[in-house]
């Protein structure tokens, strides 16, 4: 069976706060244009970047900054559709591959979500155990991969 669809290229940040290593607590961020939408910061990556320079941009422009340290990749890409009440805005696409990164914010590294088009009203910090309670429902099995791995390779 031959498979159409078209998914957006995209990176997706996992973010740890400067307290890591001693403290291990996540970044979630509430969509403000999906009702209880909490999701990682993530973004497409334009014509020409790498997956690392569309990170930071994406950090820079969703959560004010790109004060990060890279800790780990996620060795594959991963795809997931979109559910129909996001595909529409999300036309001609059916859903995103995305690369994830675990980052470290660095310390002295300011979240800003009043950016120049916010895509988020309000952020917090949960532990890995807590964390899917806040993440919306068509991204837990994706991210449930990448937390596994991050988690089997001692970073998290």
């Amino acid at each position: 069976m031959h498979n159409n669809k078209r998914y957006r290229p995209n990176v997706a940040a996992v973010i740890v706060s400067s307290k890591y290593p001693f403290e291990c607590e996540l970044f979630v961020a509430l969509r403000n244009d999906i009702e209880d939408a909490w999701q990682f910061p993530q973004g497409g990556i334009d014509k020409g970047e790498t997956p690392k320079e569309a990170l930071l941009r994406e950090l820079e422009e969703e959560i004010g900054t790109d004060e990060v340290e890279i800790l780990a990749e996620y060795p594959e890409w991963l795809s997931y559709d979109f559910p129909g009440t996001v595909a529409k805005k999300m036309y001609p696409f059916d859903g995103q591959t995305q690369k994830y990164f675990l980052v470290r914010l660095k310390d002295d590294a300011k979240i800003n979500l009043d950016t120049k088009e916010p895509e988020f009203s309000e952020y917090k910090f949960v532990k890995f155990k807590e964390a899917f309670k806040f993440i919306t429902y068509f991204k837990r099995p994706v991210y449930k991969k990448v937390l596994e791995y991050f988690r089997k390779e001692g970073y998290i």
